[in-house]
């Protein structure tokens, strides 16, 4: 059994799919891109912003399905520009303190929806 999770506190999504899914005691969230719900437009301003956008939809996504940043198991970035890590890991170090830090992966990839700069999904306990 699933339970579907979408919350306005989010990105609605765009196409035949959900901010999140529960099932068996696991939360598979999205990839998140840097759209702030309030107003749909995208926060691209830097990289720094960018990824606090991205970071506090996972957040709000997490919360509506029951669970926290803490909760995260594991964590997937994709990135337009693999030279901006140092800049996103120390927004990424704000949100997941090393006592909660989840195991990840960060990639480069050559486009992303919107033609963002990052992209990062997740996947946690409830």
């Amino acid at each position: 059994m699933k339970q579907l999770v979408n919350t306005p506190a989010a990105p609605l999504p765009i196409g035949p799919y959900n901010q999140a899914v529960v099932s068996n005691g696991l939360i598979f969230v999205s990839g998140q891109i840097a759209i702030e719900p309030a107003t749909g437009e995208l926060v691209l301003d830097n990289i720094e912003a960018e990824t606090h956008q991205v970071l506090r939809n996972l957040k709000a996504i997490l919360e509506a399905a029951g669970a926290s940043l803490e909760k995260v198991l594991k964590a997937t970035v994709f990135v337009r520009d693999i030279n901006q890590f140092s800049r996103i890991n120390a927004v990424y170090g704000e949100y997941f303190k090393p006592e909660f830090a989840p195991a990840r992966e960060l990639v480069q990839v050559v486009e992303l929806p919107k033609f963002v700069n990052i992209e990062i999904s997740v996947i946690a306990t409830v």
